[in-house]
């Protein structure tokens, strides 16, 4: 980068952070935000991401503020009148940013928030890609992703920030969780008969994709196991629309367990996640919660994409090779789920009971 393109970057004041997936996603963006916020004094952080990344706002630190956005080209988003999008490229435009940064996954083009925020009429851009951008960024490292290397998701995003001179010493997820909230879950989890003097397990069995649930069947042993043999209160966590598959593996289980499921904000569950002894999940959005706030994590991990294993938190991912590993796809392909399926019960609860040895010799 050349002496001039550096100065520009340097003196961006006003940045917009462009990250249009899930909370998970925008939790493992916080790293390169904090080097974007902190490379600065005085610069401001938006991001701009959908209904389930803008949520992480009050939680995280380093951003200033959110910018809401259903991105015709992402898959969660449902199809809307093209002049929505022609009037919220006007809307972006109004906030004069100074520069913009394109976080994606290797899998994904920045070629289009890339021309949003062209039209938009912000002056330098950053991200990945895999073919020449020319107008459309500013600035852009090559996409080499798989084929000479697969990098974590954190790192990878760093990496881009990086190029244009930003760095942070503080690698660790960002996610602040709030007192009243956690006064909120001691009072309710006091309520549910736990003990918070014991060791208690924090279950999730959801995620956004199919193919990254373990089965329900599986869940119900390990409560079983867990709670019956081994005596740890186990309570399961979800939204309202999970309420009833975890309703079904609580019943299953015997009703040993206790459940949360529609009962909880992104703070109530970010309080939940901080006062449990160890979480056990799916590989979604409270896995990477858990990373932040640094609660030992179980993490069932669907080889859906080898760069989202827990970052920076002592953890146990648990999986079963295939050979159809790291497919990119929200249902499973081949119809049989075994990289997640043939994870057996007791290898999730050999996993808990290998971190409450560590914790308790740590």
């Amino acid at each position: 980068m050349n002496t001039s393109a550096s100065l520009r970057w340097s003196q961006a004041k006003n940045v917009l952070c462009v990250r249009l997936d899930y909370l998970g996603d925008v939790l493992m963006c916080t790293p390169a935000m904090r080097a974007v916020k902190q490379s600065a004094s005085g610069r401001l952080v938006t991001l701009l991401s959908s209904k389930s990344g803008v949520a992480a706002f009050p939680f995280i630190p380093e951003i200033d503020g959110v910018i809401e956005y259903a991105a015709p080209w992402m898959k969660s988003s449902a199809p809307h009148s093209a002049t929505m999008d022609m009037e919220f490229i006007q809307s972006l435009q109004s906030h004069a940013f100074d520069a913009a940064i394109i976080f994606t996954s290797y899998s994904q083009s920045a070629l289009p928030a890339a021309q949003m925020c062209y039209l938009a009429g912000i002056p330098i851009r950053l991200a990945h890609c895999r073919e020449n951008p020319y107008q459309l960024l500013t600035n852009w490292i090559a996409e080499t992703e798989p084929q000479e290397i697969v990098r974590h998701e954190v790192r990878r995003q760093l990496d881009l920030v990086e190029s244009v001179g930003w760095k942070t010493a503080e690698e660790k997820l960002s996610f602040s969780v709030r007192d009243s909230d956690v006064d909120w879950m001691r009072d309710r989890l006091h309520a549910m008969g736990i003990d918070l003097k014991q060791p208690w397990i924090m279950m999730h069995p959801g995620a956004t994709a199919a193919s990254r649930r373990y089965p329900a069947g599986h869940w119900t042993q390990v409560i079983q196991t867990l709670t019956g043999n081994c005596g740890y209160a186990v309570v399961l966590t979800g939204d309202a629309s999970e309420a009833a598959m975890i309703e079904e593996i609580r019943v299953a289980s015997g009703s040993i367990a206790h459940s949360l499921a529609g009962e909880l904000d992104l703070g109530k569950l970010g309080a939940a996640i901080s006062l449990a002894s160890i979480v056990i999940s799916n590989n979604t959005g409270p896995a990477h919660m858990a990373s932040a706030i640094g609660t030992p994590l179980v993490d069932l991990y669907a080889l859906t994409n080898p760069q989202h294993t827990p970052w920076q938190v002592e953890s146990r991912v648990l999986f079963h090779d295939v050979p159809c590993r790291f497919c990119y796809k929200s249902i499973c392909p081949q119809e049989h789920h075994d990289c997640l399926s043939k994870v057996k019960p007791a290898q999730v609860v050999e996993a808990a009971q290998s971190l409450f040895l560590s914790i308790s010799s740590g």
